[in-house]
């Protein structure tokens, strides 16, 4: 019965999404007294039938997950290829974005299916903990491959095979969470042991190892690669496991206190991470700091209107489809619409974080949390650096940003914490008809 109430109720929200997506295409794309284009009928198929596909997935394989995550997921989705489409659109050479977006997205929801098929019970995963962390360890390191390593904007995170370019840190950060997840939670009890140092109470030295090891790897990534973005994503998502797990707070003491002096070795050593840093105090009248500027000025021609759907000069920001999206709404959307996309991110945060919460089973929970934290602060950290809260960095905006290998992991990563939400509906029903009998009988 509560699983019929939730898939209603998300059938429901997915309908309301749709419309608003529909309705901001056909204010984007089609013109004045034109008739209507021939790419009309293919975007209102993926823009209508993808969000099906994946509803009708979840009524047959978690029909007791939670009823909020899809419905914003695809919302996000929808409004991130409106903005690819108008932006690719925009410019006097379109480079075929729009076309490849769609791809990535039919692909996308088959891999969020695939998930729902292939991963029955979460705690299968609990079992391949350490093997989780090797591949995650392995892709994350790949991109420093002499052959296989690409350079692009200034980051070495991507690697080539033959003609398809993708970045493996963003399947890496959910290998790590599934290891970290079942390493932390097995961990656990000898990981919360703290020993007095006169006023202070700080972990075991002998036990600070992961911490270590997790403080290293974030280096090793923010130096070979120049990725701060994703040294910050995976160091943050140890820390809160971690933090989680054993509910001690010198943790997270001692870890930030390790980051910050990896932060200031790098910017001191490396010439690469002091640009970085400068261009965020200073971008002005810098070749480095050109789209962080541009971005600037788009967001304050946006005001808390916006300039209007297709009204806009987005495509005067370098790589606006990808790392500066945000920038792009809120020229178009104003202050408002870049608010809704942050209420956006919150609730899925709330729902996943909701999820943890209900889930009985460590394992279950400490996942939900990462897989949680590893899509709150990606958003938090790209829409930071485009408001200059943050340095900028190279990371996508969760389904909305132009870009295969972000899309497939975020679609993955929503499947999982669906199944881990309908597995814990579902203990929670089997209890209650249980207890039904019990007390019929009695």
């Amino acid at each position: 019965m509560i699983g019929a109430v939730r898939r209603n109720a998300e059938l429901g929200l997915l309908v309301l999404g749709t419309m608003f997506v529909v309705g901001a295409y056909v204010l984007t794309t089609l013109p004045d007294d034109s008739p209507i284009p021939n790419t009309t009928g293919p975007f209102l198929a993926i823009i209508v039938g993808l969000p099906l596909l994946a509803h009708i997935a979840v009524r047959r394989f978690a029909p007791q997950a939670d009823g909020m995550l899809l419905p914003l997921a695809s919302l996000l989705n929808g409004l991130g290829y409106v903005f690819v489409v108008r932006i690719d659109e925009a410019r006097a050479d379109p480079d075929g974005l729009a076309g490849l977006q769609s791809i990535w997205m039919i692909l996308g929801v088959a891999a969020f299916i695939a998930t729902l098929v292939v991963v029955r019970d979460v705690r299968v995963l609990e079992r391949y903990r350490y093997t989780a962390g090797l591949v995650g360890i392995v892709l994350l390191l790949l991109p420093l491959v002499p052959v296989l390593g690409r350079t692009i904007n200034g980051s070495k995170i991507w690697v080539s095979i033959g003609p398809v370019n993708f970045q493996p840190g963003e399947f890496a950060k959910l290998a790590l969470a599934v290891f970290f997840a079942g390493y932390l939670w097995e961990k656990r009890e000898l990981l919360a042991i703290n020993r007095a140092y006169g006023p202070f109470s700080l972990p075991d030295p002998k036990h600070l190892g992961p911490v270590l090891l997790a403080w290293g790897a974030s280096l090793v990534v923010m130096v070979s690669e120049r990725d701060l973005g994703s040294s910050l994503l995976f160091f943050t998502l140890f820390l809160v496991l971690i933090w989680v797990a054993t509910e001690r707070v010198s943790y997270l003491a001692v870890g930030v206190l390790l980051f910050a002096g990896g932060a200031v070795f790098a910017f001191n050593a490396f010439g690469h991470v002091q640009e970085r840093v400068d261009t965020w105090f200073d971008p002005w009248g810098k070749d480095e700091g050109y789209q962080v500027v541009q971005a600037a000025f788009a967001m304050a021609d946006g005001g808390v209107s916006g300039t209007g759907l297709a009204l806009g000069s987005p495509t005067k920001i370098p790589v606006v489809e990808s790392d500066m999206i945000f920038a792009a709404i809120g020229e178009e959307l104003g202050l408002l619409g870049a608010t809704a996309v942050l209420i956006g991110f919150l609730l899925m945060i709330g729902a996943g974080l909701r999820i943890a919460q209900q889930s009985a089973r460590g394992f279950e929970r400490l996942l939900a949390v990462g897989l949680t934290t590893l899509l709150g602060f990606q958003a938090f950290i790209i829409m930071a650096g485009v408001v200059r809260l943050l340095p900028l960095t190279g990371v996508t905006l969760p389904f909305i940003s132009y870009g295969g290998s972000s899309l497939l992991a975020n679609y993955v990563l929503l499947a999982l914490l669906l199944r881990i939400s309908h597995d814990t509906g579902q203990r929670q029903a089997e209890r209650l008809v249980a207890q039904s009998v019990t007390e019929v009988v009695a």
